[in-house]
């Protein structure tokens, strides 16, 4: 039975959000934590990039047993963007150890038109898609991917072409890019079911929210693309962040494939999906991006288990499945947070050795080995903190202490 797997791009397109930033350490932490959650892919940003490279590596030597504690990401899959030229692959190739690409090119007459400006034809599109297909298949690449950038405004029998070419080429999957959220539910299931059942090849959905459709078409697409025979992959970001109006919500795409009226009744949602993990990715996202989670926000706002009309609270009082879909349990939320309101002690750039270990010893529960290695633990949260520029988190700080020689890779800067 085909499968609906997710890709998440959350340190890519989410990072390249305009007034977004992410550390690149923020951004080890959310690839852990999606991970942890069963995303079958991360594409952790642009190889091409060279202050990408450290993060990029360190991040793959954690997915490998090199330390006594055993590889931190276990199963997800680390992947780059890069344009689809052959020259761009090589040199992230020639500097990166990823072993999975997505390769993007524009392929609708107005992007041929007013983007390229007329320099090239469909045919050069293709031949410049083949080529660095080519060129990442000789360069060692496990897996490949080929996006068709505004896909939703391009000729079908053009896309068509493309995948084929791509597939013949190499590649395994197909990006169908709803680069300006053009499509609707309807039309997108049509179109990614034709392209399915026309080349055998696996469907990818990338989907913006212009119209507030991302998480429905990307879902309608994938649907559409199993029930032509096909595994389907959805590109989301964590609590919808990305260009412009965002991307579809990595929460609001798995709720809506486990417990909508008809979309949850099938059986292709991935069995590695684990939901547990979803409150604190969630949390840690919005603090790492400064972007504040709406009070409504599906499945992690702060209204979405609240109730104060009579009848709603009577209700869910009753039995909470009168007025609420889903457990918030099952999204690990329902412990109670405290915030202190006397002695805080924190540690970080100006911080020493006595903060250092009552941090670690209170919220952690860890100790040092000896006063060597409290120092070198200092040192790195002294930087990581300079680094990410805001306080850091639990989950920082313990990645710190397990991985220190990764996090010493991840913060280093070379301009």
């Amino acid at each position: 039975m085909p499968k609906i797997y997710f890709v998440d791009v959350t340190n890519r397109d989410g990072e390249q959000t305009a007034r977004i930033s992410l550390a690149k350490l923020q951004k080890t932490v959310i690839n852990w934590l999606l991970d942890e959650i069963g995303v079958y892919q991360s594409e952790m940003g642009f190889p091409l990039s060279p202050h990408e490279w450290d993060y990029i590596n360190a991040n793959i030597a954690l997915t490998k047993d090199t330390s006594e504690n055993g590889p931190l990401i276990k199963r997800l899959q680390l992947s780059g963007w890069s344009r689809a030229l052959s020259d761009d692959v090589h040199q992230a190739q020639a500097h990166t150890d990823l072993k999975h690409f997505n390769l993007s090119i524009s392929t609708s007459e107005q992007m041929l038109e007013w983007k390229f400006q007329g320099k090239f034809t469909r045919e050069d599109i293709i031949k410049m898609m083949v080529d660095a297909v080519i060129a990442a298949k000789e360069g060692g690449a496990e897996s490949i991917g080929v996006n068709a950038e505004d896909a939703s405004r391009t000729d079908i029998n053009f896309l068509i072409e493309f995948a084929q070419a791509g597939m013949e080429a190499g590649a395994v999957r197909f990006r169908y890019c709803d680069t300006l959220g053009y499509d609707d539910p309807v039309c997108i299931a049509e179109r990614i079911g034709l392209i399915a059942r026309e080349t055998g090849m696996d469907m990818e959905m990338h989907c913006h929210n212009d119209l507030g459709l991302a998480v429905a078409n990307s879902v309608s697409g994938a649907l559409a693309a199993c029930e032509a025979g096909v595994d389907a992959y959805i590109n989301t970001t964590v609590n919808g962040i990305g260009e412009r109006a965002g991307n579809a919500d990595l929460l609001s795409c798995i709720l809506a494939l486990k417990y909508s009226a008809k979309w949850g009744q099938n059986e292709y949602l991935d069995k590695s999906i684990d939901l547990t993990k979803s409150w604190q990715l969630a949390k840690y996202v919005s603090q790492a991006t400064g972007v504040p989670l709406p009070i409504n926000q599906v499945g992690v706002g702060a209204n979405a288990f609240a109730h104060e009309s009579g009848i709603h609270a009577d209700g869910a009082l009753k039995d909470r499945h009168n007025y609420e879909l889903y457990n918030f349990e099952e999204l690990g939320r329902g412990e109670r947070e405290e915030i202190p309101t006397g002695r805080v002690i924190t540690t970080g750039a100006q911080g020493g050795t006595a903060g250092l270990e009552y941090v670690y010893s209170t919220h952690l529960d860890l100790a040092f080995r000896d006063k060597e290695h409290s120092k070198q633990i200092l040192q790195l949260v002294q930087y990581a903190n300079l680094h990410t520029q805001a306080p850091l988190t639990e989950e920082e700080l313990w990645l710190i202490y397990h991985y220190p020689e990764q996090v010493r890779q991840i913060l280093r800067a070379t301009p």
